[in-house]
């Protein structure tokens, strides 16, 4: 891809962004098409992170950085803070625990001490098919609240999110995860819920967080918490979680 190329070629501290209005060859997670109509934010932006950082000992915390700014893009606008908008782990942006409206993908690469890193998100705005757009959430509570809040446009959000992006790094690297945990928490779909172990027939599990790391931590009756990450071929991320030995 042309930002592929361009992203060695400038100056480091200078910030490079791609937004498509229509996307014909996106790349989703494990080779899958990710497709995007017309009505979507879509982006991929390039970041550098220095190895010798609170984040870039941490890289795979981008991708919830990366959604929880993309949550926070319109759940920070004066009277948009209860518009449904959620996180699922790792990288799934949700309308309330229903419905996926969005995703982040995150490429890295190690350039001597610098990670360059290529952030893909997508999320649905203004188009209702085929599931939900983050306009019929907005219209959804007008109704319901009796507000008037107004829809919001994809340009818009795709600067907040950057905007938003670039404080949570900032953050990140002076607190570590701890500065943006809280924040995560509070938007994210998975507080309280089971998963299963090992396959289907697993044993269950609570998730009660994530760790230093970005991964799931699980607590199972008796074994205390552990860590995990998906089996890398479901589905579905949170189907069939492995404890790696």
């Amino acid at each position: 891809s042309l930002i592929g190329r361009l992203m060695f070629e400038l100056p480091e501290e200078m910030g490079l962004i791609a937004v498509a209005v229509r996307q014909t060859q996106g790349k989703g997670r494990g080779g899958n098409v990710w497709l995007s109509p017309v009505g979507c934010a879509l982006s991929t932006l390039h970041i550098s992170i220095p190895l010798h950082s609170n984040l870039g000992q941490r890289i795979p915390f981008i991708q919830h950085l990366v959604s929880l700014a993309v949550v926070e893009s319109v759940r920070s606008i004066p009277g948009y803070e209860d518009i449904e908008l959620r996180l699922k782990w790792p990288n799934d942006i949700y309308y309330s625990d229903l419905m996926k409206l969005g995703g982040v993908l995150v490429n890295s690469t190690l350039v001597e001490t610098t990670f360059h890193i290529l952030i893909g998100f997508g999320f649905n705005v203004n188009n209702s098919n085929p599931t939900i757009c983050i306009n019929d959430l907005i219209a959804k509570f007008n109704k319901e609240e009796g507000t008037e809040l107004r829809p919001l446009s994809a340009d818009c959000l795709i600067a907040r999110t950057v905007t938003v992006l670039e404080r949570l790094i900032e953050i990140f690297q002076e607190k570590g995860p701890n500065g943006v945990l809280p924040q995560y928490y509070k938007y994210w779909i998975h507080s309280g819920k089971q998963v299963r172990l090992r396959g289907e027939e697993g044993p269950m599990a609570w998730i009660v967080g994530i760790d230093d790391y970005g991964y799931l931590q699980v607590h199972q009756e008796g074994e205390g918490i552990e860590s995990v990450h998906p089996d890398g071929n479901s589905f579905d991320m949170l189907r069939n979680l492995i404890v790696p030995k």
